[in-house]
């Protein structure tokens, strides 16, 4: 009876120990995280282009199935490998750069399947309007990085918004797509 005892009460400590871990930190690291986005071009090619400059951090406690995100975007970043077009993304008709320089992403819930991130609810913030979006993971993954000698958790997640729900319309009449598909790239950096 005491070692039964005994080993119920080293459970309890052990699981009120881990109740208590504090979610892990990771810092968005600039040379692994990039947000892409596509559309279609009148129905013929797939347009693309990313943003290069993202900073932010991710908080997760993988054992409690929790997390939180922060992103910013900085909208000038954009390159399409076109530089005409280039110009055109961050002029009033898209990005409109010169007054909104910056995008956001803020999670609200993370969802995990078993030990896997599946998908991200949040709120992105573009041209100065904020809307709901849910990002789904399709790879996730955290693995001990041998250059930078620290843990590391990232993957790729993606969603298709309408542009035009944050005032986005610009060619639409045309036939320029209102639906836009994210891409995020994302690999972060345990902190210690």
């Amino acid at each position: 009876m005491k070692i039964v005892a005994s080993a119920l009460a080293a459970a309890a400590i052990a699981a009120a120990g881990s109740a208590q871990a504090a979610p892990l930190r990771y810092e968005v690291d600039p040379d692994h995280t990039f947000v892409t986005f596509e559309v279609t071009h009148f129905n013929t090619s797939t347009v693309r282009a990313r943003f290069d400059t993202i900073k932010g951090f991710v908080e997760l406690d993988r054992q409690a199935g929790q997390g939180r995100a922060e992103m910013a975007i900085d909208a000038s970043s954009i390159s399409s490998g076109v530089p005409d077009f280039d110009k055109h993304l961050k002029s009033a008709d898209f990005f409109d750069v010169a007054k909104h320089p910056e995008a956001t992403f803020v999670s609200k819930s993370f969802k995990f399947e078993g030990d896997a991130l599946k998908s991200i609810e949040g709120e992105l913030t573009l041209l100065g309007q904020t809307h709901p979006v849910t990002l789904e993971g399709k790879r996730f993954n955290c693995y001990d990085q041998p250059v930078l000698k620290a843990p590391v958790c990232g993957g790729d997640f993606e969603t298709t918004i309408k542009r035009s729900q944050w005032g986005m319309n610009w060619g639409i009449d045309m036939g320029v797509p209102d639906d836009v598909r994210l891409l995020i790239q994302i690999e972060a950096v345990q902190q210690q």
